[in-house]
């Protein structure tokens, strides 16, 4: 039987702090550390999520980006690369808690590069500003949101990256039901409202994802976690 909205959410939120929990251990054991592997690092953090919380499976492919690898999308699949020690790094996890998808990502800077700490200090401001936006207009479309994300990126000195700022989220597996839908993400096609319901007349809930670009597209810094709960 099919949970109800409360627990829905709930559970979603519980999946996310587990997430938090993770990337804190991350920071705090140094696992993002020049001279290692892209996906060595990707390696490690997949033993740790198994290590706090019997984790074993992510619903989308493990991302650690560094350097130039920063500023390409989901989608492409770098070579492996090593971490240098000025490089600026993300990460992008999706484990499942217990049937519950977390999407979570965030950046890391090694070195005293000025630029690169101004970029991810930006990413959460962005990421709050957006939200403020997305609570202020409850017929909120992906469209509007996704716009106004690209502003406030460019009023930042930065550039949004990719084809879209965020995405539907939910039980696992939602990425083989919804992938190819439009409507199932934050970006300038997706002309319905956000606060809707699904095929299955359960309430959607969505991912924001904050991809910076550096001028020139010299790196790029990742952020991301829940918008609407």
């Amino acid at each position: 039987m099919a949970d109800d909205e409360p627990t829905r959410a709930a559970r979603l939120l519980e999946a996310q702090d587990k997430a938090v929990r993770l990337f804190a251990e991350i920071e705090e054991r140094g696992l993002v550390a020049p001279g290692e592997g892209e996906r060595a690092v990707s390696d490690r953090i997949r033993d740790l999520a198994n290590e706090m919380f019997g984790t074993t499976r992510h619903w989308h492919k493990r991302i650690v980006r560094s350097g130039p690898n920063t500023v390409l999308p989901y989608r492409e699949n770098p070579p492996d690369r090593v971490i240098a020690a000025d490089d600026i790094v993300f990460a992008d996890f999706g484990p499942i808690f217990e049937e519950y998808e977390a999407d979570f990502g965030r950046t890391f800077v090694l070195g005293d590069d000025p630029v690169k700490h101004r970029l991810r200090a930006d990413l959460p401001r962005v990421f709050a500003a957006g939200r403020r936006f997305f609570e202020a207009d409850p017929e909120i479309t992906g469209a509007r949101l996704h716009a106004e994300v690209a502003r406030l990126a460019a009023e930042a000195g930065w550039e949004l990256g990719g084809w879209h700022a965020g995405h539907l989220v939910g039980e696992f597996p939602h990425e083989t039901i919804d992938g190819a839908d439009v409507e199932s993400y934050i970006t300038p096609g997706n002309d319905t409202p956000l606060r809707r319901t699904d095929k299955a007349g359960r309430t959607c809930h969505w991912i924001l994802e904050i991809h910076l670009l550096a001028p020139e597209r010299q790196f790029g810094g990742f952020y991301e976690e829940l918008l609407d709960l």
